[in-house]
């Protein structure tokens, strides 16, 4: 048995931001030495308010973000135009990459095909070839491994548009899926499969305020916790898996969190 997840929990989101920007740093970092590029999947949600707020904010001699050598990706995306208000493209473009400044360079980004919109599977499938043209070959690799994978958790446990008791749980071979019945609209949605989401070589879920407790502590301290989509990414992850949560996130979980930096 390999060790558990990190769960690491901080007094306020300022802290946490500090935090979670240590770790992206580091990821950058170990990926730029393995291949010189960083390959980034992040989800919509509270996620790219924060990841802004980690990566935008200035801090002293901490390490430098070279967002020229960064490939973003989308770890689920809706089925609606770029530039509509249910977008995770256009919620991180707002949040984050608009807000670049220059000097610190331009990453690359890779949004759905929005032509596709009416065909979520032709969608998903597109989004596959993306990743099979930036990562390898189908025929070399199982499944894309992301330097960095940067997820939420919903209050039923659903990560990515992966959702509880879903079918698409159990897919072991496609890279992305189609959803076209998601319980959360809107309902037509493609996402990384759970292979996929489980396989970053670092994997950071950030969660905060009290409406996360209960999720919290059905995903660290029960057996049923467990077969939720954040709960089985956490059992095939393990300590590749890093949580960065607030106090009140946490309250009441019996699972061990860090508290302090990194």
């Amino acid at each position: 048995m390999g060790k558990p997840p990190n769960l690491y929990a901080y007094p306020d989101t300022d802290e946490l931001a500090q935090n979670l920007r240590t770790f992206v740093l580091d990821a950058q970092n170990n990926a730029f030495e393995r291949h010189n590029i960083f390959r980034v999947g992040v989800s919509g949600g509270s996620l790219p308010k924060i990841l802004a707020k980690a990566l935008l904010e200035k801090t002293n001699g901490d390490g430098v973000l070279d967002f020229n050598k960064w490939e973003v990706f989308f770890a689920d995306e809706r089925a609606v135009p770029l530039d509509h208000e249910d977008s995770n493209y256009r919620l991180v473009k707002e949040e984050l990459l608009d807000k670049i400044p220059a000097e610190l360079g331009k990453p690359t980004v890779y949004p759905i095909d929005d032509k596709y919109l009416d065909d979520i599977q032709e969608m998903a499938d597109q989004y596959e070839q993306t990743l099979v043209k930036c990562f390898a070959a189908r025929d070399s690799v199982r499944v894309p491994m992301f330097d960095l994978l940067l997820l939420g958790c919903g209050p039923d446990g659903h990560t990515c548009s992966l959702f509880p008791g879903s079918p698409l749980l159990r897919e072991a071979e496609a890279w992305v899926l189609p959803i076209s019945d998601s319980p959360k609209p809107p309902p037509k949605r493609i996402t990384l499969s759970l292979p996929v989401a489980s396989h970053g070589i670092k994997i950071g879920f950030v969660a905060t305020g009290g409406g996360k407790k209960e999720i919290m502590k059905q995903i660290f301290d029960t057996e049923e916790g467990r077969q939720l989509p954040c709960g089985l990414i956490n059992e095939s992850a393990q300590d590749r898996a890093s949580w960065f949560v607030d106090y009140p996130a946490v309250e009441g979980v019996s699972f061990p969190s860090r508290r302090g930096s990194l």
